[in-house]
């Protein structure tokens, strides 16, 4: 034994360099390998979230399709009831109901035997688009069409309540796949007069089912509850062999099944039976009847596809990486020793240099103007980097209309300073995702940063929130240099500031939150200490009146000129003396349009649901006036409704009376709804992301959730002024060609 170990010892010591490059190769294989399973997992659970939401999204739209047609039937009940004397209007009758449709194709109203005695025992008014042209007629007869023995009728007679019917064909110049909303109508008596069927063509809903799908291979499927085809994905597809697979699967009880990681939904593993490639089919019923089953179907090639090809880079270039190692080992192993140690320490000096300044720059804002497409903000920022790398940052993103700026700067040099400095970065970006108030941010930011810092580095930092429809500036200082804020009416003045202490030091500080009302083309100017102490060949500092000497120059009308002057006045100051700390600027300046929105009207309603309909007709007359295309209308209104409805339920308690202020302002482009109401503070986009669990196909008609009302409009933005709630909507929209 101790044999061996001499001569595994005299091995490794005359090919230490080939001994090295294997431990090295292992090592890196190791992380490789590791790298790739857990980066494996990952894509897997993306595949899962990316899965149930196509499935949750899709179901989505299916349904709001639906409810478009079940609202179609519930509006125009009054008019049967209207003309229910008179049997030949019934023919207008549902000629309007289809007119006022957008999707569905026909119309019936099946009445009871001998409704009408004149019409005889059948009278079955149908209408029926083809087109642009509507043809109506009388589809009951005798021997031919006896709509009482059909299911359907026979259904509603025994349980008298709407339903969907199963899809079918109707055969007419071409076969047209069709489901039909069933409606009870029920006469002054109280009894069954007629069945209300609106029939709605599959095919929109099967384009709206494959219009955009997750990976470019995947398709969706529609499925009835039990399991045929509803819709399926165009035969060009290059997956469209798969759709029978995937089917009979599905419909196969023995194949096993496998719960999502949130229950919502299941998977199943297959094969295709065509080209061998393996993937994973979705599927989910939808909540509410009919419960259809939505299914996405996605391909491994795609979802790992990129990681195989990045496992075999990998591998090649570390095999590369291997091979000019060893050159390298082999070409300096006869340097001297005092010569190599010198070169690894400057070597390591210079890289962490690197490293530091690349930590800094990589965290920055590159691109300026940073939202071109918008004329109510200007930003620009710059910073120049020391000899020595330092820990200063500025940062900013725009979330519902709001502005969330920071600026900041780390005690010490070097690399540790600028890896905290990127932590303090991930952290201000992760928490304004979910948080707009921005001393809870910097008290999250100064806990994170009390954690394990037991070289007492701190931070001053700077955070700001300016809502831009408001121009409400609320911010949060934290031992940082006071900003300025200028404007040509108002002159230069140091911004209102409670210093409070940096982060880092004390977690169970209480950091205060400061609020103004920022006016039309008012600027805020932010910095660091490298500015002001800024120092010249004499060691005399630039100075915070030299800073205010520069924004007092009335030609600056653009935040990028702001930085540009101060830059070049504090290198003229410094003379080419050494640069001893980063110089670090952010400047933001506050232009709104307020007569952006030239038309304004108003309505006032009572805490009250039943003030719905008066809300939908106010509505309704906007979108009528503005020429608005059916479909973009319907979908502004159950966003207003959604939004005024939510108010009604969460900011008055129950009991308590009060008003709502409904106010919509628009253009030739635009269209915008302010809701002010006097109820408890309540702001409906955080009420409405913290319910997660609940399904937008469980909410009653009319609340389809923040998530639709997102989707319906463009920016969503919420502000509690003068202890009054105002949620604005606003949207583009296009007039009905």
């Amino acid at each position: 034994m101790g044999n061996f170990i001499r001569k595994l010892s005299d091995y490794v010591k005359s090919h230490r360099n080939l001994v090295i490059i294997t431990m090295v190769a292992i090592f890196l294989e190791v992380i490789s390998a590791a790298q790739y399973y857990y980066t494996h997992n990952l894509l897997e659970d993306e595949l899962d979230n990316r899965a149930e939401s196509e499935l949750r999204i899709k179901a989505i739209l299916i349904r709001s399709i639906l409810d478009i047609e079940v609202r179609t039937v519930s509006e125009h009940i009054w008019d049967v009831h209207r003309n229910i004397n008179h049997p030949d209007s019934m023919f207008d009758v549902t000629k309007r109901m289809i007119t006022n449709s957008k999707e569905a194709l026909g119309c019936c109203l099946a009445f009871t035997p001998n409704y009408y005695p004149q019409k005889g025992r059948l009278f079955e008014p149908y209408a029926f688009k083809k087109g642009k042209h509507i043809s109506v007629g009388q589809l009951g007869e005798e021997g031919i069409h006896d709509y009482t023995q059909h299911p359907a009728y026979q259904k509603m007679v025994k349980e008298m309540k709407p339903f969907w019917s199963d899809p079918y064909e109707f055969e007419s110049d071409s076969v047209m796949p069709l489901t039909t909303y069933s409606y009870p109508l029920i006469d002054s008596n109280n009894k069954l007069a007629a069945v209300c069927g609106l029939d709605l063509s599959l095919e929109h809903i099967g384009d709206t089912l494959n219009a955009r799908h997750i990976y470019p291979s995947s398709f969706d499927i529609l499925l009835t509850k039990t399991g045929e085809i509803i819709s399926r994905p165009s035969v060009h597809h290059p997956k469209y062999h798969d759709v029978e697979t995937a089917v009979k699967m599905i419909n196969d009880s023995t194949v096993k099944r496998y719960p999502s990681k949130s229950g919502k939904s299941q998977y199943i593993l297959f094969e295709s039976e065509k080209d061998g490639s393996n993937g994973v089919i979705y599927f989910a019923n939808m909540r509410r009847e009919p419960r259809w089953q939505v299914v996405v179907v996605c391909y491994d090639q795609e979802v790992y596809g990129s990681l195989y090809w990045m496992r075999i880079n990998i591998l090649a270039l570390m095999l590369l990486a291997f091979g000019f190692l060893g050159y390298i080992i082999h070409k300096y192993a006869h340097n001297e020793k005092e010569l190599h140690i010198a070169n690894i320490k400057q070597e390591r000096i210079d890289s962490e240099l690197r490293i530091a300044q690349n930590i800094q720059m990589e965290m920055l804002p590159k691109q300026f103007p940073p939202y071109p497409d918008r004329n109510d903000i200007q930003i620009f920022g710059s910073l120049v980097p020391a000899k020595e790398v330092g820990g200063d940052i500025f940062d900013f993103l725009l979330r519902d209309e709001k502005l969330f700026f920071c600026i900041g700067d780390v005690s010490g040099k070097g690399i540790p300073s600028a890896i905290i400095m990127s932590g303090i970065h991930t952290l201000f970006r992760m928490a304004s995702v979910h948080e707009k108030d921005p001393s809870r941010i910097m008290h999250n930011l100064n806990i994170a940063s009390c954690e394990n810092n037991e070289t007492n580095i701190f931070v001053t930092f700077f955070i700001g929130v300016l809502d831009l429809p408001t121009g409400r500036l609320r911010y949060c200082n934290a031992g940082h240099d006071i900003p300025f804020i200028f404007s040509d009416d108002n002159g230069v003045s140091l911004l209102p500031v409670e210093a409070n202490i940096p982060i880092g030091l004390f977690e169970d500080f209480n950091y205060e939150k400061q609020e103004i009302f920022l006016k039309q083309a008012t600027t805020l100017f932010l910095y660091t200490d490298g500015l002001t102490e800024a120092k010249n060949k004499t060691h005399k500092q630039f100075g915070m009146n030299r800073v205010e000497e520069v924004l007092r120059n009335n030609t600056l009308k653009t935040p990028e000129e702001v930085i540009e002057k101060m830059n070049e006045k504090v290198h003229l100051f410094m003379e080419n003396a050494a640069q001893s700390d980063d110089l670090t600027m952010l400047s933001i300046k506050y232009t709104p349009n307020f007569n952006e929105f030239h038309t304004k009207e108003e309505l006032k309603l009572k805490n009250d649901v039943r003030c719905v309909k008066e809300l939908n007709a106010f509505v309704k007359s906007i979108t009528d006036k503005l020429g608005i295309g059916v479909s973009q209308a319907c979908n502004i209104k159950l966003a207003v409704e959604e939004a005024v409805v939510n108010v009604m339920d969460y900011a008055y308690p129950i009991g308590t009376e009060g008003d709502i202020i409904l106010q919509v302002m628009y253009n030739k482009e635009k269209l915008k709804f302010v809701i002010i109401d006097s109820g408890i503070a309540f702001d409906p986009t955080q009420a409405s992301k913290a319910d997660t669990t609940l399904s937008v196909e469980d909410r009653p008609i009319g609340g389809l959730g923040l998530l639709l009302v997102r989707e319906m409009m463009e920016t969503i933005n919420y502000e509690r002024i003068d202890n009054k709630n105002r949620l604005t909507l606003i949207t583009h929209y296009s007039k009905d060609q």
